[in-house]
């Protein structure tokens, strides 16, 4: 995926090193990223030990979220495909003590299955 992939709002794969780059200031020592996606300037990102949200805010991007979760905290989630006429595609994650799912959306054609793929191997095992 280029450029017009992520200007158009879509996700892409991103090289572990550019992620553990990003956050060499939230990894703890010897934690490593396993897989990461980009959505524009949003990244969600996959270690051993949780999945990390960053969410970059504001028009200069100089103010970031970062949401920390335990894959242990994660009681279920679910994934909702693109339709024809619904361009978007939905991931909600329910965490342990929370009513309501973080939600993330992912344009068509995007690689919204390999992130639940993953979830499933983290939270499942």
């Amino acid at each position: 995926m280029g450029y017009l992939d992520a200007f158009l709002g879509n996700s892409s794969n991103m090289k572990k090193e550019e992620a553990e780059e990003k956050l060499k200031d939230v990894l703890f020592p010897e934690e490593t990223v396993n897989q990461a996606y980009k959505l524009i300037r949003d990244m969600m990102v996959f270690t051993e030990h949780r999945l990390i949200l960053v969410d970059v805010q504001g028009m200069t991007g100089k103010k970031i979220e970062y949401h920390s979760i335990p894959y242990k905290s994660i009681t279920h989630f679910s994934t909702e495909t693109a339709g024809t006429f619904d361009l978007d595609a939905e991931l909600k994650i329910w965490l342990s003590g929370a009513d309501l799912p973080i939600e993330k959306t992912f344009r068509k054609g995007t690689s919204i299955s390999d992130v639940q793929q993953l979830l499933a191997y983290y939270v499942c095992r």
